[in-house]
């Protein structure tokens, strides 16, 4: 059983950047797709970024593209999400989560049950 830890949220002022973790207690495949979802007050849960463990590919959601960036380090199995010039609607606990033996496709952000491990999520607030 997989867990993942987040850590980094926190409150920003609007323009702000912060930077979330997430660190998983194992990994047991050569590859795997771990997302960053984030849930607003009263919204529904959508993925914001998507990268890839032994493989390349990230995928950005349209409302975070050019503004978050997701890395990663296969070897300490941690992921990064820096999130830069952050805005009052960025405001959500964000998780992240592990689809396991898989790459990342760009509809997976749309389509959280793709995803079997998730962290228990961490509060971002951004402030005026």
């Amino acid at each position: 059983q997989m867990h993942l830890v987040e850590s980094g949220g926190g409150s920003v002022q609007a323009g702000g950047s912060l930077r979330l973790s997430c660190t998983a207690s194992e990994f047991r495949d050569y590859k795997r797709c771990m997302g960053w979802f984030r849930q607003a007050p009263g919204k529904e849960r959508e993925g914001v970024a998507l990268i890839e463990f032994a493989g390349s590919e990230i995928y950005y959601s349209d409302s975070v593209k050019g503004r978050f960036k997701a890395a990663n380090d296969n070897a300490n199995k941690t992921a990064w999400l820096q999130m830069n010039r952050l805005n009052e609607e960025d405001t959500a606990k964000y998780f992240c989560a592990v689809r396991p033996d898989a790459w990342c496709y760009g509809d997976y952000l749309a389509d959280e049950s793709r995803f079997e491990y998730w962290g228990e999520g961490v509060q971002v607030v951004v402030s005026s």
